[in-house]
């Protein structure tokens, strides 16, 4: 029952991965079509007023820190299934836990610091 809870928390990361990338794609290579939505100075989706535009957007960095923790555990998630279909020994099935776990959390939480530190930082400009 718990693979079954995880594998569903996994598809749905998949979900949101796809959502949150489609709009990533949208933003930068619709931006004839969007470009007054998400480019507020003109131009390039890249060019800086619209990178600082977006990075004052609390919407924007939710999105990010969302998306970083989706990422994060789909790719974890599913390479621990790839490497459990090898059928390893239980003692190494522990430490892959252990590792991709806190591996996990420790980028998680640099992520959510750069992307609410960028935040914090353009709120000055």
């Amino acid at each position: 029952m718990k693979d079954q809870g995880m594998w569903t928390w996994h598809i749905g990361a998949g979900v949101v991965i796809l959502v949150f990338l489609g709009l990533h794609m949208a933003i930068m290579h619709l931006d004839a079509a969007l470009g007054l939505i998400f480019s507020p100075a003109g131009g390039h989706p890249i060019d800086w007023g619209n990178v600082v535009a977006r990075a004052q957007s609390s919407f924007f960095t939710v999105t990010y820190i969302v998306l970083l923790g989706a990422a994060l555990f789909h790719g974890f998630y599913g390479t621990r299934n790839i490497i459990f279909e090898l059928g390893p020994p239980q003692g190494v099935k522990t430490a892959v836990n252990w590792l991709f776990l806190l591996t996990g959390i420790v980028l998680f939480v640099v992520g959510t610091w750069a992307a609410w530190a960028t935040f914090q930082l353009v709120q000055t400009v």
